[in-house]
């Protein structure tokens, strides 16, 4: 058996695996986003991702309705932010908390990278001529060489066959 943890040893452990991921986080901080307000308790604003250790103990049930929990999930859904929120009603140990919070932040890497992957590579400008051609009123295609076929030449020494009638 183990001891279920408290907010306070939660949080500290998520911000040694975030900072260790390296996030820049802000320790309870208010954020106001999406019509939804409350503080939590860390969160780098630049990478857009955090975390939120519900609890009785701070009353964060109290500060994070579901209606806005909801909200804040269809902006995960969209990939605008992403958020690791645990809920102390599950207790849970200081080795399941590092395991979900790490595949968590897989996760997290994972989308980013398939979104770069998504993105269209820049086109590349195409060089001008240095010097412009004339004006055509009407573009003609260009035309291809047309293709000669030299005869073999006959093997030296060797006699011409007779024509047929």
């Amino acid at each position: 058996m183990y001891d279920p943890l408290n907010e306070t040893e939660g949080c500290d452990i998520l911000a040694r695996i975030f900072k260790a991921r390296g996030y820049r986080l802000q320790r309870n901080v208010r954020f106001r986003e999406y019509g939804v307000e409350f503080d939590i308790d860390g969160w780098d604003p630049e990478a857009r991702v955090g975390f939120e250790y519900l609890s009785s103990e701070d009353d964060d049930h109290d500060d994070l309705s579901l209606v806005e929990y909801q909200a804040l999930m269809d902006q995960q859904r969209r990939g605008e932010l992403s958020l690791f929120i645990i809920d102390e009603v599950e207790p849970i140990s200081a080795a399941d908390l590092l395991a979900t919070a790490d595949e968590f932040l897989d996760e997290v890497e994972a989308a980013r990278k398939g979104r770069r992957r998504r993105k269209p590579a820049a086109k590349k400008a195409r060089a001008k001529p240095a010097t412009k051609p004339a004006t055509k009123t009407a573009k003609q295609p260009a035309r291809k060489p047309a293709a000669t076929k030299k005869p073999a030449a006959p093997a030296r020494g060797a006699k011409k066959a007779p024509k047929r009638r």
